[in-house]
């Protein structure tokens, strides 16, 4: 035992005092030490000048985003996907070739982004509201309303304001397309004074459903409710926005495939 141990001191003492030897990057290194066989792996991207390959997932949130990136870093090999219920398109920068396998892991994923307005419409669709929360509404969001025009809605709006302390007894179709709602004041100054309240059975807005898209024309029918005490509450009802929706995104799907030299396919990479 002695010897074996002299011989193990002696061993690792030529170990300790062996000269320092210059380590080649780009390669893994092997070295005999008193513990073991220890290596160091020279060869990651840390340890050269630039990356070995391109890598990661870039966002963005418009077609003219998405474009820009593509432009600068596809190949004859990348390979393009639209998800209609995502709402996303996802082009493999690195996807394989025909007769080589790649890493398919440098990505461009647009994730489009629905405005802030088409939110608010689609938050209120099919709710009925208080008179003032209704007229508010109206107020608030004049610039996405076509037909009528904006100013005519904001008489509208002011004239349901000012008809919230009223007791409702009706509502008729007008041969218009209006609906006339027939009140009497119930304010001390006004008690027993009857009225007439007009109001489009439908109206016309204007949305971006998505940042950085066109905008589309939605139809909205005026709903309704008078209640037991007489209170109306009021709200609309939007025509098959979801339609739109797809639409919206198959426009920008379109927009996107016209620019590029190979087609867009329906589902999502691997």
């Amino acid at each position: 035992m002695t010897t074996i141990d002299n011989a193990q001191t002696i061993a690792n003492l030529a170990l300790r005092t062996a000269p320092p030897v210059a380590l080649d990057l780009g390669k893994v290194h092997a070295f005999h030490t008193p513990s073991g066989v220890h290596t160091v792996d020279l060869t990651g991207d840390k340890h050269r000048d630039t990356p070995a390959r391109k890598t990661g997932t870039t966002t963005v949130r418009d077609a003219t985003s998405f474009l820009a990136y593509y432009e600068k870093h596809h190949d004859d090999a990348t390979e393009v996907y639209a998800d209609a219920d995502r709402l996303t398109i996802t082009a493999v920068l690195d996807a394989h070739q025909t007769d080589a396998a790649r890493w398919g892991q440098h990505r461009l994923h647009l994730a489009l982004r629905k405005t802030d307005a088409w939110q608010q419409w689609m938050v209120s669709d099919g709710q009925l509201m208080k008179q003032d929360e209704f007229a508010e509404f109206l107020e608030d969001h004049l610039p996405e309303l076509l037909e009528p025009a904006a100013a005519t809605m904001l008489e509208i709006a002011q004239s349901i304001q000012g008809a919230t302390k009223a007791e409702f007894q009706s509502g008729t179709r007008l041969q218009t397309g209006e609906r006339q709602f027939k009140f009497v004041e119930t304010v001390s100054a006004k008690a027993g004074q009857k009225g007439e309240l007009t109001i489009p059975e439908q109206f016309t807005i204007g949305l971006v459903p998505f940042e950085g898209s066109e905008g589309y024309r939605l139809t909205a029918r005026l709903r309704y409710r008078i209640e037991s005490g007489g209170s109306l509450r009021m709200g609309y009802k939007l025509e098959r926005p979801a339609d739109i929706l797809r639409t919206a995104f198959g426009d920008v799907r379109e927009g996107i495939e016209e620019q590029l030299a190979t087609a867009v396919m329906n589902g999502t990479p691997a």
